[in-house]
């Protein structure tokens, strides 16, 4: 006997899908789920927008991948899924789009996840007449303490510019790469020697007490390298050293954190709570960064981040992208007591200033808590017509025989 024919010969009602119980309540149903890449000088970004029967939208970012056309592709497909479901059962359309997807995701899969389901936290707290992080367990602080990249080709420059971030916006923080132009294509010892030079001359300019994160950005493959790279910065009281190397090799993070005395940082290409267990269970990291436009939105986030705080480290969220994956991680860190510190890309000039109404702003290099529904922000579609999307991917570099090298 078929399993629904026994239990409807038993007198027990068979289990009815969620989206079908929200259809018979009468409850918020979603209707459409569009998407709006904007062009920036440097990279897309890739906007979602979640509507529903009620008048009640909610947005969301998915992280730019490049080519950011597989992931609007993505979000659409999951569109079918997810119209006249209800938005508020937000576990339940995860596990939808991430079960029924069948395979883990990589990339551009989890970033359309993570940009629909920031917009579902969205469209909740509207209804629920809730700041986002209301319902995460509210406050754990009043402001987000921020930090920004300050870039230069040579130590002089590069100093300069962190001392006018900190200047300019009261940050305590600053994060800065330590290589050289060119690197990939010098040998070691020429950029371990320059990269202790570019960090003195920030260290000079900001003095003792501005944090500076170091950030290798995964191009060194041996472990023995950013050891030697990791040495020649200690002197300079380095706040982290973030993606010290290639964050394929879980063993090799570990081997590399018995060996330095500097913080250790990394977590941006990695996806959802199971790719991070794995680093956490062997002590590899100090701080870890998830990127919540890709590693499965803002509820993974927050399990991830409580995986971390059983394992006493702390979180400083990948936030490269624009001004609403900004707010969704205002809330995140609002609502989260092992939160450190926000990378921060500044939306007070255009392009980004256009893009949405009213962007969070910086005091003091902190950001305030909002107190809006929902995530506070609403986008300024009007303003995208200004800024065109682009085929766009990450640059080439090669090394001096001309090998491919990391980036």
């Amino acid at each position: 006997m078929h399993r629904r024919d026994f239990l409807l010969s038993s007198g027990i009602a068979p289990l009815v899908p969620l989206g079908a119980q929200a259809q018979a309540s009468g409850g918020i149903k979603i209707t459409d789920i569009k998407t709006f890449v904007v062009g920036l000088a440097t990279r897309n970004l890739v906007f979602v927008k979640v509507e529903t029967d009620q008048k009640i939208d909610g947005i969301g970012e998915a992280y730019s991948c490049g080519p950011d056309e597989a992931t609007v592709a993505v979000i659409h497909d999951f569109k079918r899924w997810l119209v006249g479901q209800d938005p508020r059962n937000i576990e339940y359309l995860w596990a939808l789009m991430y079960n029924f997807t069948r395979f883990p995701g990589g990339l551009v899969v989890n970033a359309a996840l993570s940009g629909i389901e920031q917009a579902l936290w969205d469209i909740s707290g509207k209804a629920a007449g809730l700041p986002v992080y209301m319902l995460l367990g509210g406050k754990c602080r009043d402001r987000v303490r921020l930090y920004q990249s300050a870039r230069g080709k040579d130590p002089k420059e590069l100093a300069g510019h962190a001392r006018a971030l900190v200047d300019k916006y009261g940050y305590t923080a600053v994060k800065i790469s330590p290589h050289m132009p060119e690197g990939n294509a010098a040998p070691y010892n020429r950029v371990t020697r320059v990269a202790g030079q570019r960090i003195r001359a920030v260290r000079d300019a900001l003095g003792p007490d501005v944090d500076i994160a170091v950030d290798i950005h995964a191009k060194f493959f041996e472990v023995s390298r950013a050891v030697r790279l990791a040495q020649a910065i200690e002197p300079y009281h380095p706040m982290w050293l973030e993606e010290p190397i290639r964050p394929e090799n879980v063993e090799a993070m570990a081997k590399l954190a018995t060996h330095v005395t500097i913080p250790l940082a990394s977590g941006e290409c990695n996806y959802t709570k199971h790719e991070f267990k794995d680093l956490l269970v062997a002590q590899a990291l100090d701080i870890i960064q998830p990127d919540v436009c890709l590693c499965g939105g803002l509820m993974e986030l927050k399990k991830i981040a409580a995986m971390a705080q059983a394992h006493n480290v702390m979180v400083a969220p990948h936030n490269p992208m624009g001004p609403v994956a900004t707010a969704v991680n205002v809330h995140f860190a609002a609502s989260t007591p092992n939160f450190l510190i926000l990378e921060y890309v500044p939306d007070d000039e255009p392009p980004r200033s256009e893009l949405v109404r009213q962007p969070l702003r910086v005091q003091k290099g902190y950001i305030p808590v909002p107190t809006q529904p929902g995530l506070g922000i609403e986008l300024n579609e009007k303003a995208f017509k200004k800024y065109p999307p682009r085929a766009w991917h990450r640059g080439f570099d090669y090394r001096e025989d001309g090998s491919v090298a990391f980036i």
